[in-house]
């Protein structure tokens, strides 16, 4: 949305006056204050729902002593390096994608493309969501930090190289593939969080006594509820780090292949943590 709403007065007088800015020639007015006044009308729409809509959570509600027990769960960190890799790869593409398209393909309009790869993988976590309830999350997880690599191994192979101009149309659909491997990996270990942390409280508390075992399930929920918050945030991370990848290898070695070839050497490990932890054979934690 951010590409678009900042070509128009879209908020009129409210928003503010457009900045000017000038290019071969070519003078021309953007909004850049509209990047998060866009925001402004879903968030109060939001915070009236849940002010009137959420009243069901009381029973859920936890203490900060009660959540902060999840950092000395070794669940959660692992859950959130494999976060970074499925929700910090979809924020953090989301936010370089044009810009990788402007420095390495300058003849395309990155407007006309931008906003494709964060819809693909909007609409893949959904998909994933499904395919997780039937097949496990940690499978799926496992399956999908594959197909992300070899996908990276398709933009790399498409960019430009050695002079050459690259192929855009081969390297926007292996980012569509990269997209959409993100959207079922969000969903995926997503589903993974409750499941980990439902089967090690009911492990400890087995042969305790029904009150101990009921007890499990409400100190698993409470546990699981900060986990897929806490890793959201560490997750969103991406945003930042992606980008910020990109311009240190442009700047070191003049162009984005390192930094991809650095992606690929991380999925590696969210692959290998995936499978000794939680898909593997007499895993310790299958989910």
């Amino acid at each position: 949305m951010v590409p678009l709403v900042i070509t128009a007065g879209i908020f009129g007088a409210i928003g503010g006056e457009a900045q000017i800015w000038t290019k071969a020639g070519e003078t021309k007015q953007m909004w850049l204050q509209n990047a998060g006044f866009v925001w402004v009308p879903f968030i109060a729409m939001t915070t009236v729902a849940a002010w009137f809509g959420m009243n069901d959570l009381a029973s859920a509600s936890a203490s900060f002593s009660e959540q902060a027990v999840i950092f000395k769960r070794k669940h959660n960190w692992l859950m959130c390096w494999l976060y970074i890799g499925t929700f910090g790869s979809f924020i953090g593409y989301s936010a370089g994608f044009p810009m990788l398209i402007k420095s390495q393909f300058p003849d395309v309009n990155p407007l006309q493309y931008a906003y494709l790869g964060p819809l693909i993988g909007a609409l893949a976590r959904v998909a994933g969501g499904w395919i997780s309830d039937k097949l496990g999350g940690a499978i799926v997880t496992f399956w999908t930090f594959i197909v992300m690599i070899l996908a990276v191994v398709g933009v790399i192979a498409f960019l430009p190289a050695n002079g050459g101009a690259g192929q855009f149309h081969g390297f926007f659909w292996m980012f569509m593939l990269l997209f959409a491997g993100t959207g079922v990996g969000n969903a995926s270990t997503f589903r993974m969080i409750p499941v980990i942390f439902m089967t090690e409280r009911q492990r400890a508390a087995a042969g305790m006594g029904k009150q101990a075992e009921a007890q499990a399930i409400v100190d698993a929920n409470k546990e699981a509820a900060a986990v897929l918050g806490f890793s959201s945030a560490v997750g969103a991370y991406g945003a930042f780090f992606i980008p910020k990848s990109y311009g240190t290898s442009i700047a070191m070695t003049g162009g984005p292949t390192a930094a991809l070839w650095c992606f690929i050497a991380f999925y590696v490990t969210c692959i290998a943590i995936t499978w000794w932890c939680y898909s593997r054979k007499n895993a310790a934690m299958p989910c």
